[in-house]
């Protein structure tokens, strides 16, 4: 029967029970919410959803013995189960994530008009600020009124400030005019702006163009790498003038490296290595980068240095370049661990 009736018209005890699965779901989620269970009735699809909600709507009561044949049949039922699975591919998205790659997922979403799982603005609030500013610059001003409003506070007044001054003063005006917006409207927004994001191309390198050459050239040889900026310059001369900001080189070290950070430098280089780039120092820029960090270490260590780097002598271009970059080498680890920060190349112009 589609609709439980009193008492009086159910079977006789012990007679079998006759009514639709939808009947008999709408006693199981009942029975269990009596209980005090939790159901995450909001995972299936939305049309179930509706259904059970009218069947639970038209029903009144059962008696015992037909609440304990449903249980019963419904406990046989899961007991005979070996296995399930997803159902759909969705699900089986869902079950796979991390299991398969990125880009086989996103090809496989795609053809399957599958979205992305999950709440789109936790995805949106994740993003770095670089791509979260060409997402702003590349929408009305309503939708990144919205985008403001929903991701982290912190988050929003960086990216805010990274705006041209016209359109920043226009997106904050229209979160002036949010108040009416309504969750359905923010909900679809957020859905738009992630399928934007899972129809890009997977990318193949997490980095930048200029950081891969500049760190490329970091540990080139100092003739090769001056002899491949020229040419970058020729071809390319904002190219080749970003690159030239993402070097970090031995005499780059007097104005990006700050003085206090020498010692943690000094720790993790041994001290023949430094004595001989010390040794090995050519033209003005080397010295002065020498000379910075013996200032900036204890007195007793700088004079034991520069007595050893005596002791050398003369030493071999390929040799002092071997132990510079091993300097170098150094800095960019602690930088990438965290422990020290390096000025950008614009603030040491400013400090020049």
């Amino acid at each position: 029967m589609n609709s439980l009736t009193p008492i009086a018209a159910l079977p006789k005890p012990g007679s079998s029970v006759r009514m639709t699965r939808k009947a008999k779901a709408a006693i199981i989620v009942q029975f269990i919410l009596n209980e005090g269970a939790d159901v995450p009735l909001s995972a299936l699809p939305e049309a179930l959803q509706e259904q059970l909600t009218q069947q639970l709507g038209t029903m009144r009561y059962v008696d015992r013995d037909t609440l304990a044949q449903v249980v019963q049949e419904f406990s046989n039922e899961l007991e005979s189960v070996g296995l399930s699975f997803p159902g759909n591919m969705a699900g089986a998205l869902t079950a796979l994530d991390g299991r398969i790659s990125a880009r086989t997922a996103a090809r496989l979403r795609k053809e399957a008009g599958v979205r992305q799982t999950g709440d789109p603005w936790s995805r949106i609030g994740a993003l770095d600020l670089d791509r979260l500013e060409r997402m702003v610059l590349s929408e009305s001003t309503e939708i990144a009124a919205v985008m403001l409003s929903k991701i982290d506070v912190a988050k929003a007044a960086a990216l805010l400030g990274r705006l041209p001054g016209v359109k920043a003063r226009r997106i904050t005006y229209a979160v002036s005019m949010t108040a009416g917006v309504t969750p359905e409207a923010v909900d679809r927004i957020g859905l738009s702006l992630a399928s934007q994001m899972d129809a890009e191309p997977p990318r193949a390198f997490n980095t930048a163009p200029v950081e891969r050459v500049g760190a490329i050239l970091n540990y080139s040889a100092s003739g090769i790498r001056d002899d491949v900026l020229e040419g970058l310059q020729e071809s390319d001369s904002d190219f080749a003038d970003a690159v030239r900001k993402a070097i970090f080189t031995f005499p780059n070290i007097p104005h990006r490296l700050n003085g206090i950070d020498v010692p943690k430098v000094t720790r993790d280089v041994d001290a023949a290595t430094l004595a001989t780039a010390i040794a090995g120092a050519r033209s003005e820029e080397e010295a002065s980068a020498c000379e910075f960090l013996l200032e900036n270490m204890s007195k007793r260590m700088a004079q034991g240095l520069r007595d050893e780097a005596a002791e050398k002598g003369s030493v071999k271009s390929r040799v002092a370049e071997e132990a510079m970059n091993a300097v170098v080498s150094a800095i960019r680890n602690l930088v990438a661990a965290g422990e020290i920060e390096l000025l950008s190349p614009d603030e040491a112009e400013d400090d020049g």
